[in-house]
């Protein structure tokens, strides 16, 4: 390691503090009161007031003045000054303060004040305890981690000298805390199912793929766990929930992470109009919950997420967007030629659904600020949904878009093996073909549905997402704690 002068000197405030028998990793320290706490209960304070008041705090200093007769300290609940009156303190206890910098943990004791300038102070009387001696300086205040890569790749520094950073993902943990409340009061049964699969799972996307030492054999890391989820249906068990990592071996960019979070659930005797109740009561709380109303901003644009949403076929909005009704176009090959004529391009062999996906994606998606359903798509681009109970060229499935980003997917559930075998020998064909997105022939979960799912409806929500939404956060490198970065150079 090249050597960091700034480092050696930090290490060598270390070695004189430990040099004073001073413990600069100590096994545990248990502080009584919490900044928030005694901003709060001293509120009324007036300047220049002394009490005999006693607190004891700790916390990482933030700032250090006038040799550290200043220092101001920040715990989990907020910041607090505090006074180190040097004529207070003994010869050791005045050294152990020289030796102090931004970014150490400390923990003390001392009597309230408020101070001219009317800030909440603890006057500290006795030692200071240092929790742990930081070995690398913070950033400077004023300019803090100005480097958007590093802030990513460093996200506890962010964190550190951020603020808003730390408390936007306190809240995107927070809100993943309200889904599952909101899941379990309504009898959905928080479940588990696994990562590493023989198949890669229910959905269209590029998988990872590891290999398995012990079996040697290779394995897919899950791209969604619906197959599992689906076979606990099967199973008896009536409402399920499951919320984790699914991994798409794709490119990122600001709504696209190849790790991300998800929220797959299933019920029992439901359908894709069950699902899209579900969706809408459980963004208006949230959206409630964490901005106070039911409307939600992105940038300079804002939605109102107050139930009922819109609803809307895929193929109205196409006609409505670009004038062309695809339920006329009977076949592929007029279909292909259509999406030419709109600039669209499709693939040589693509089906007369893909076309009218492919043409959705390209003239209608990014206008739909939201929020709407688009529902009913084409039976040949969703292999696992059940197909229209009034049109057999489409299935119950509806995609949820808000700022034109899509936010859930849905259906009501393929549960006929046969439909569901010839579906996914069709995916496996065009697998084979070259197509690594396509989904695979999964044998056991075809003869799972063999032995009777009933009527089920599902969905998939994208944490990662919904988080954006609901706090203002253009970037989903702002609400992943630890995103995937490029290799550093």
């Amino acid at each position: 390691m090249p050597v960091n002068p700034q480092r050696e000197a930090y290490v060598e405030r270390l070695n004189k503090l430990e040099e004073q028998g001073v413990m600069a990793y100590p096994h545990i320290y248990s502080p009584k009161d919490k900044a928030a706490d005694l901003q709060e209960k001293y509120k009324t304070l007036g300047n220049d007031e002394i009490l005999s008041d006693t607190a004891n705090v700790a916390g990482r200093i933030m700032a250090y003045r006038n040799g550290g007769m200043f220092i101001v300290i920040r715990d989990d609940s907020g910041k607090i000054q505090l006074l180190c009156n040097k004529n207070d303190f003994n010869e050791k206890q005045q050294a152990v303060l020289k030796l102090l910098r931004p970014g150490d943990w400390i923990g003390v004791n001392g009597t309230i004040r408020r101070t001219a300038a009317g800030e909440l102070t603890v006057a500290v009387s006795g030692d200071i305890t240092v929790l742990a001696k930081t070995l690398l300086p913070l950033p400077e205040k004023f300019h803090g981690l100005t480097d958007t890569e590093l802030r990513y790749r460093q996200r506890y520094l962010d964190m550190i000298m951020s603020d808003e950073s730390r408390e936007t993902l306190i809240k995107r943990f927070e809100i993943e805390q309200e889904i599952r409340k909101f899941m379990v009061e309504r009898g959905f049964l928080e479940v588990e199912t696994p990562i590493l699969q023989e198949s890669k799972g229910g959905a269209t996307a590029k998988p990872f793929i590891t290999h398995h030492n012990s079996l040697d054999r290779d394995l897919f890391m899950r791209v969604a766990p619906e197959l599992f989820l689906k076979r606990l249906i099967i199973g008896g068990i009536p409402r399920v929930f499951e919320i984790g990592k699914n991994f798409r071996n794709e490119g990122t960019d600001t709504t696209h992470n190849p790790e991300f979070t998800m929220m797959e659930a299933y019920q029992q005797f439901a359908d894709y109009n069950d699902m899209m109740d579900l969706v809408e009561q459980l963004v208006e709380k949230l959206c409630i919950k964490f901005n106070g109303s039911t409307k939600m901003k992105f940038g300079e644009r804002e939605v109102d997420v107050k139930t009922p949403w819109k609803r809307a076929g895929m193929l109205d909005l196409i006609h409505e967007k670009v004038g062309v009704d695809f339920l006329k176009v009977t076949d592929a090959d007029s279909a292909r030629q259509m999406a030419e004529k709109l600039d669209v391009h499709v693939e040589k062999n693509a089906t007369w659904g893909e076309v009218v996906e492919e043409v959705f994606n390209e003239k209608v998606e990014e206008s739909l600020e939201g929020p709407i359903h688009v529902i009913d798509y084409p039976v040949e681009v969703s292999p696992l949904t059940k197909t229209h109970r009034s049109n057999p060229r489409l299935v119950e499935r509806f995609e949820t878009r808000i700022f034109g980003m899509e936010l859930c997917n849905a259906y009501s559930e393929l549960t006929d093996p046969r439909d569901q075998r010839s579906r996914l020998e069709a995916q496996a064909a065009k697998r084979a073909g070259g197509d690594d997105e396509a989904d695979m022939l999964d044998e056991d979960f075809i003869m799972a549905l063999e032995y009777g799912m009933p009527p089920t409806g599902g969905i998939g929500i994208g944490i990662d997402r919904l988080v954006m939404m609901i706090l203002n956060k253009e970037s989903i490198r702002d609400i992943i704690a630890f995103p995937i970065l490029k290799e550093k150079k």
